[in-house]
């Protein structure tokens, strides 16, 4: 009896374990502000920010209201995150590819 306690409440321990480990699919309005973040973060390292430049750069970035982009402000921000990640040949065209896709025209 007691051993049929303690399977009982073991499995109810890992199954408690393995609902808090599942995550939520973010919401289009977070995955915007992600996808902004990666472009403002790439522009930040391509530039070579540090420190206070970094930090105020980041915040004008983050707080521009989004604008049409076009082809060239597009390729630059692909360009940057493709660079950040240092992808490399055919990894790199299928990234631009999807990068220059998804970005908003």
């Amino acid at each position: 009896m007691k051993s049929m306690i303690v399977l009982f409440a073991l499995a109810l321990t890992t199954t408690g374990a393995l609902a808090a480990t599942e995550k939520k699919e973010p919401s289009e309005a977070q995955k915007a502000q992600q996808e902004t973040m990666k472009s403002c973060n790439a522009e930040a390292a391509e530039k070579s920010l540090k420190g206070d430049e970094r930090k105020q750069f980041m915040s004008g970035c983050l707080g521009a209201k989004p604008a049409k982009a076009t082809q060239q402000e597009k390729m630059k921000a692909c360009n940057g995150e493709a660079a950040t990640k240092q992808l490399k040949g055919d990894e790199r065209k299928k990234f631009m590819s999807e990068c220059l896709k998804a970005s908003p025209a």
